[in-house]
C-alpha cells in the first residue's frame, strides 16, 4: 500500500508539474510582447536552422522566451514551414503570431512608380532615391547603365540610349534589386506592350519604330488627355509634312536636363540653344525620344487623326489639361492671347497668395 501511495503522489506531482509547464508554455507563446523593432526589418537568412531563427528573434527582443518558443515549435509546430525572408514584426506581438509570420516567407519590396512622360534623368534620380543601398547609388552612374541599348537593338538599332523604352508603370522590387535589373525590368515591360504588328504599321506610315516612339514621347509630354492624343499626333504629322518646326517646348526642357541645368523654368537660352533636339529652330523630329511613353501615346503616333490642324494651345476655359486646335496662324494667335492673359492672372494670384502667407 505504501508503494501505491508513493506512486500516486509521484503521478500527482507529475500532473501538477505538467499542468504548470503547459500553463507556462501556452501563456508564454500567447502573451503579447512589446519590442522596439517594429519599424525595422529583420532578415532571416536562407539555410537558418529553427534554433538560429528563434535565437535571433530572442536576441532582437521580438520574442521574450527562447526556450518556451523553441519547445512549442518542436512539440506543436512544424519547423519545416519557417521561411527565410525580410520581416517587420508589429509591437506588441505574441510569439505564436511571430511563428505564423515566419511561415509566410515575407520578402520586403520597394514600390517604384515611373509616371508617363518621365525622362531617363527623372527615372535615374528616382531609382537612386528608392534604392540607395544598392550600387550604383547615384543617378549619374545609373544613367550610364541606360546607355546599354542591347535590349532594344531589334526594335531600335539606331537608339543611343534607353530613353523612351523604359515603360511607365508601378513596379515592386525586392529591396536588394540593383539598378541594372530594375532598368532591365522596365525595358522588358515596354517589350511586352510593344506589338510586333506595330513595326509594320510604322513602315506603312513611312516611319521606323524608333521614330514612332520619338513621336509618342512628344505626344506624351504635350497632353495627358487620352482622347486628344491622336489629334496632337495629327498636328505633328501635318507640321512635318510642311517642313515646319514642331515648336514643342518640352524638347527644350529635355535639352536643359541633358546639359544638367534644368531648374524648373524654361529660359531664353534654352529656347535658342543649338541642338538637334531643339524643335523650335530645327525642322524634323529630334534624334530620339524625350520621355517614357505609354501605350496610348504609341497608338496615337501610329494612327494620328486626320485634320488640317497645325497649332494648339491650352484650353483655359475648360482648364482640364485639354487644348484648342487651329488650322490657321491667325486663329492660333487669338487663342494664344487668351492663354497668356489667363497665365498672367494665375501668376498675379500666386504672387498675392505668397505675400499674404
Amino acid at each position: 500500500m505504501k508503494l501505491v501511495k508513493i506512486i500516486f503522489i509521484l503521478l500527482a506531482a507529475l500532473v501538477v508539474i505538467g499542468a504548470g509547464m503547459s500553463y507556462w508554455l501556452f501563456n508564454s507563446i500567447n502573451s503579447p510582447h512589446d519590442h522596439d523593432k517594429a519599424d525595422q526589418f529583420v532578415v532571416i537568412e536562407k539555410g537558418s536552422t529553427p534554433k538560429q531563427i528563434i535565437g535571433k528573434l530572442a536576441e532582437e527582443g521580438i520574442i521574450p522566451s527562447y526556450t518556451a518558443t523553441l519547445i512549442y515549435l518542436r512539440i506543436f509546430g512544424d519547423s519545416s514551414k519557417l521561411q527565410a525572408g525580410e520581416y517587420q514584426f508589429a509591437s506588441p506581438i505574441t510569439p505564436l503570431q511571430v511563428l505564423k509570420e515566419l511561415e509566410k516567407g515575407e520578402t520586403q519590396t520597394t514600390r517604384l512608380t515611373i509616371p508617363e512622360g518621365f525622362t531617363r534623368f527623372d527615372i535615374a534620380k528616382r531609382i537612386a532615391e528608392k534604392f540607395p543601398q544598392n550600387p550604383p547609388a547615384d543617378d549619374l552612374a545609373i544613367l550610364t547603365l541606360m546607355d546599354d541599348v542591347s535590349l532594344i537593338k531589334d526594335i531600335a538599332p539606331t537608339a543611343s540610349n534607353l530613353e523612351g523604352y523604359m515603360y511607365p508603370s508601378t513596379y515592386n522590387f525586392p529591396r536588394e534589386t540593383d539598378a541594372k535589373d530594375i532598368i532591365k525590368t522596365l525595358v522588358e515591360q515596354f517589350r511586352k506592350i510593344w506589338k510586333p504588328e506595330w513595326a509594320s504599321a510604322a513602315q506603312s506610315a513611312g516611319r521606323t519604330p524608333h521614330e514612332i516612339v520619338t513621336i509618342a514621347s512628344l505626344i506624351e509630354t504635350e497632353t495627358g488627355v487620352e482622347d486628344e492624343r491622336p489629334i496632337v499626333a495629327g498636328v505633328v504629322k501635318n507640321r512635318l509634312a510642311r517642313n515646319m518646326p514642331l515648336g514643342i517646348d518640352q524638347t527644350n526642357v529635355y535639352i536643359a536636363k541633358m546639359m544638367g541645368r534644368w531648374d524648373g523654368t524654361i529660359n531664353r537660352s534654352d529656347l535658342n540653344v543649338d541642338s538637334p533636339y531643339n524643335t523650335r529652330i530645327k525642322i524634323g523630329l529630334p534624334p530620339g525620344p524625350i520621355s517614357s511613353v505609354s501605350e496610348s501615346a504609341i497608338k496615337a503616333a501610329l494612327f494620328p487623326s486626320p485634320s488640317d490642324y497645325l497649332f494648339y494651345v491650352r484650353n483655359v476655359e475648360a482648364n482640364d489639361g485639354s487644348h484648342w486646335f487651329y488650322a490657321s496662324a491667325a486663329e492660333f494667335e487669338r487663342g494664344k492671347a487668351k492663354y497668356q492673359q489667363w497665365l498672367e492672372k494665375e501668376r498675379r494670384e500666386k504672387r498675392a497668395e505668397q505675400i499674404n502667407q
